[in-house]
């Protein structure tokens, strides 16, 4: 390495110790990743060592670094030369990650774990639920949180393609997975581990609750301050395993406004009561859509599915329960929430002024301080 004593070359190292790797969530000088700093007149070389060859935001890296140290003042040119690290290296930044803790070991069930985990739940398919919480997950990592984004649908995993990384395979370093980072949240999900997108997944008990524990010890989810978890519609095995396998846990129900849905819905705020989760409350989705008269030219809110249906469903939950069930938003219909789904942007990225975006954020917001509680 250069001098690393003139003002420079001090100036330059303390840009580097800010740039975060993106898949581990870590400075790169921590990580051990700088192997060489070279400056020349008013050129610096630095030179990474990547985890794996095929690392793949090697590119994001690159312009990491580029920017950090381009902004120091007396730099004109930076230069970033990628190597890759050996076994003995790449084994040195598990045990790192790891610390004290072994293997197979899931991190969310340690009385020590100061996480807060939401399990995001529904009576039925259809509601809206994984749209609720990848725009929960992206509206929390907004407030600078470090959230993660579990998704347990083992059957219908959507959470991949919603948040823009359906294509996207999680990096395997050693025995660990990197969960895939996308709008600022850690995504983890079966889908992306398949062979083809075609392929179906077709298990049952024990091998989902196998599938879960893997998906918890298995993967390098790092230092979160939120982990949602996607659940699958209903009350079958998965559900049951989350309640096990995260005990901690909390549960938020999803659902329409239509009475003939609520009763529904209550099942999977029953189902985490009996397994001991605390019901944190209702979000109640496509409650009202903003439309504009063709006659009077003016703005109505048209309750296209009903009204009630959420409160109805807090209240019921109150009473099994014996605690407060709060409703906790009211989501208005808008299209462009369904179409971010289809296109990988969360709509409270793409259309934040939107009356559907600010109902999300301010869920958001209320969240981070019951989960305080």
């Amino acid at each position: 390495m250069s001098d690393t004593t003139s003002p420079l070359s001090q100036a330059v190292h303390a840009a580097l110790d800010t740039v975060i790797d993106p898949e581990l969530r870590r400075p790169i000088s921590d990580l051990g990743m700088i192997r060489d700093v070279r400056i020349v007149g008013s050129r610096v070389h630095v030179t990474l060592a990547l985890t794996i060859a095929g690392c793949p935001l090697r590119d994001t890296l690159d312009q990491n670094v580029r920017q950090a140290v381009s902004a120091v003042p007396g730099v004109k040119e930076v230069d970033v030369d990628m190597q890759v690290m050996d076994d003995r290296q790449r084994a040195q930044v598990s045990a790192q990650l790891r610390g004290t803790t072994e293997a197979e070991t899931n991190p969310f069930a340690s009385p020590d774990c100061t996480t807060v985990v939401l399990a995001i739940a529904s009576g039925k398919g259809g509601v809206g639920k994984s749209s609720i919480t990848v725009n929960l997950a992206v509206a929390l990592a907004a407030r600078g949180l470090h959230v993660g984004l579990l998704d347990a649908d083992i059957y219908g995993h959507s959470i991949p393609d919603m948040m823009g990384v359906g294509d996207t395979r999680p990096t395997l370093m050693d025995d660990m997975l990197l969960p895939v980072p996308a709008h600022g949240v850690a995504v983890m999900s079966l889908g992306m581990l398949k062979d083809s997108r075609d392929q179906f997944i077709a298990w049952r008990g024990p091998m989902l609750d196998r599938g879960l524990s893997q998906l918890l010890t298995e993967v390098y989810w790092g230092d979160l301050d939120v982990l949602l978890v996607d659940l699958p519609p209903g009350t079958g095995d998965m559900p049951m395993s989350v309640a096990r396998q995260l005990p901690g846990s909390a549960v938020i129900v999803v659902t329409t406004p239509q009475m003939a849905a609520a009763e529904v819905a209550e099942r999977a705020g029953a189902l985490a009561d009996k397994m001991g989760q605390r019901v944190l409350g209702v979000v109640e989705n496509m409650s009202y859509l903003e439309a504009t008269c063709p006659h009077c030219g003016k703005d109505h809110r048209v309750e296209v599915f009903g009204h009630g249906g959420g409160a109805e469903v807090a209240a019921s939950l109150a009473r099994r329960t014996g605690e407060a069930v709060p409703l906790l938003a009211q989501i208005p219909m808008d299209e462009r929430l369904r179409s971010g789904g289809d296109t990988g942007q969360p709509i409270v990225e793409s259309v934040p002024e939107s009356a559907c975006a600010q109902a999300l954020a301010s869920l958001a917001e209320r969240l981070s301080s019951l989960a305080a509680r």
